[in-house]
C-alpha cells in the first residue's frame, strides 16, 4: 500500500474521531471500540491495508507498545495527586502487589490444570494477562489532580504501578522455560528482578522527576528562563528516565510513572489556579501564559498543566494506532476453544476474587467494590508483554497459543467494558450523589 493511501486512511479516521468527539462521548460505548473494529476492517480481514502478523512484526509491535505505555504512564503520574504518605495509596497498592499476585496465581493454575500448560508458560500467561490498562481505563481514571474520589484512584493507580509490578512474573514465566537466567535457586531473580528493578526504578524515576521539576520552577520563577517547550519537557522526562532506568537494569515504567507522580507537585486544581491567575494579573491570552510561567506563585501549576495537556494527546494518538493494530491483529490468529470457558472465568471469577482478598478489610463501598472488581481492563499493556516475550525467544508453538489467547482476551476486554463503563460509572455518580445528599 502506497504512502499516500495509508495518509489518507489515518487522516480520515482522525478527522472523523474530533467530529464526533462530543457525539460519542453520550453514546454507551468507548472510542476504544471502534478504532478495534476500524483496525479489524483495515486488516487482512477485511481491506487487506495492514498486516500486523504477530510473530513477523514482534519487534516493531513491542516497541509501539512500550512508548504507548509510557506516555500513559506518565500521564497517571501526573493525575494523581495525593501525596505519597496519603492512606489513599494503600488502595492500589495492595490492588497492584497482592491482587496482582493473586491473578497471576489463579491464572496459572488455570493454564496448568485447564489448558495443559507447562508451569513457566502457565505464569507467564498469568502475568502478561493480570495487569490492567492504564491506556484504555481514561473513563475510569481520577479526572484531576485533586479527585480523591476512592474507586477512580484506585483503578488509575493500579492500572499505573501493575504495568511495572507485572515485570517479575514475566521475569520467572521466561526463567521457568528456560529463557532467562534466574540463578541457583531464584536468588537472581529475587536480588536482581524483583528487590533491586522495582526499587531502583521508583527512585530513578522519582529523583529525576522532582530534580528537573524543581530546576525548571527555579529558572522560570526566578531568572524568568526556560519558558516554553513543554513539550520537550514532557518527552525529555519520560525518556530520561526510561532510559537511565533500563541501563541499570531496574523496570523503566515505575520509573516513567515515578518521575510523573514527582513533577506532580500541585495540590490545587491548575484551571482553577491559571484562571484566577489571569484575573488577578489583567493580562490576558499569551501575556498571560508567559507571565504565570514565570511567576513563583504559579510557575509549577503552569508546568503541569501544559505537561500535562500535550502529554494527553500523545495518549490519545497512542490509543489509536495500537487499538488499530491490535483489530488487524486479529485476523491472523484463531479464536481458541479454550477462550470460551477461560475469557468468563478470568473476567467474572479469577478478578473479582483477587480483589475481594485484596481488599480485604479495606475501607471501600460495596458499590466501589463491585466496579473495582469489574474494570479489570486489559489491553496494551498485555500486548506488550505479549510480545516482549515473543521477542525473548518463546517457542513458536507456544507462542501461537498464547496469542490467541491473550488477543481474545483484550479484544473481549475492550468491547465488554467499553460498553459498560459510561451507563456502569454514570449510576455510581448518581448513588454517590444521592449518599453524600443524605
Amino acid at each position: 500500500m502506497s504512502f499516500a493511501i495509508w495518509v489518507l486512511i489515518i487522516g480520515a479516521l482522525l478527522i472523523t474521531m474530533a467530529l464526533s468527539g462530543t457525539l460519542l462521548k453520550r453514546l454507551p460505548l468507548s472510542t476504544a471500540i471502534l478504532y478495534l473494529a476500524a483496525g479489524y476492517g483495515l486488516g487482512p480481514a477485511g481491506w487487506a491495508v495492514m498486516a500486523p502478523d504477530p510473530l513477523i512484526y514482534s519487534l516493531i509491535l513491542e516497541r509501539m507498545t512500550e512508548v504507548a505505555v509510557l506516555i500513559s504512564l506518565f500521564a497517571v503520574g501526573l493525575k494523581l495527586g495525593l501525596p505519597l504518605s496519603d492512606k489513599g495509596w494503600r488502595l492500589p497498592a495492595r490492588l497492584a502487589v497482592f491482587s496482582m499476585t493473586i491473578t497471576v496465581a489463579l491464572i496459572a493454575a488455570i493454564g496448568m490444570l485447564g489448558l495443559g500448560l507447562s508451569l513457566g508458560a502457565a505464569i507467564l500467561l498469568g502475568a502478561i494477562l493480570a495487569p490492567t490498562d492504564p491506556v484504555l481505563a481514561s473513563d475510569v481514571q481520577v479526572i484531576e489532580a485533586n479527585d480523591r474520589d476512592r474507586l477512580r484512584f484506585s483503578l488509575t493507580g493500579e492500572g499505573g504501578l501493575n504495568d511495572g509490578a507485572a515485570f517479575p512474573f514475566v521475569m520467572l514465566g521466561l526463567g521457568m522455560l528456560g529463557l532467562h537466567d534466574l540463578g541457583a535457586w531464584g536468588w537472581r531473580w529475587l536480588a536482581v528482578d524483583v528487590l533491586w528493578a522495582t526499587a531502583g526504578g521508583l527512585l530513578i524515576g522519582g529523583a529525576l522527576g522532582t530534580l528537573i521539576g524543581k530546576l525548571v520552577v527555579y529558572l522560570r520563577s526566578r531568572h524568568q528562563e526556560s519558558v516554553g517547550l513543554d513539550e520537550f519537557l514532557a518527552l525529555g522526562l519520560i525518556a530520561l528516565a526510561y532510559g537511565l532506568a533500563v541501563l541499570s537494569h531496574t523496570y523503566g515504567f515505575l520509573a516513567v510513572l515515578a518521575a510523573g507522580l514527582a513533577l506532580q507537585r500541585v495540590k490545587e486544581q491548575p484551571g482553577k489556579i491559571l484562571h484566577s491567575a489571569a484575573r488577578e494579573t489583567g493580562l490576558q491570552s499569551k501575556q498571560a501564559h508567559e507571565a504565570l510561567a514565570i511567576n513563583s506563585k504559579y510557575a509549577s501549576a503552569y508546568m503541569r498543566q501544559e505537561v500535562q495537556s500535550f502529554n494527553e494527546q500523545l495518549e490519545r494518538i497512542a490509543e489509536v494506532a495500537i487499538v488499530l493494530a491490535v483489530g488487524a491483529m486479529l485476523a491472523y490468529t484463531y479464536f481458541p476453544a479454550s477462550a470460551v470457558w477461560f475469557v468468563p472465568l478470568l473476567l467474572l471469577v479469577v478478578r473479582p476474587v483477587s480483589v475481594w482478598i485484596g481488599l480485604l478489610g479495606a475501607p471501600v463501598s460495596r458499590d466501589q467494590r463491585i466496579l473495582i472488581s469489574w474494570f479489570g481492563i486489559r489491553g496494551i499493556g498485555s500486548i506488550y508483554y505479549l510480545m516482549y516475550a515473543v521477542n525473548h525467544g518463546l517457542p513458536r508453538s507456544l507462542a501461537g497459543e498464547i496469542i490467541a489467547l491473550t488477543l481474545t482476551m483484550v479484544a473481549v476486554s475492550i468491547v465488554l467494558h467499553g460498553i459498560s463503563v459510561t451507563p456502569l460509572m454514570s449510576l455510581y455518580a448518581r448513588r454517590k450523589a444521592r449518599r453524600s445528599g443524605r
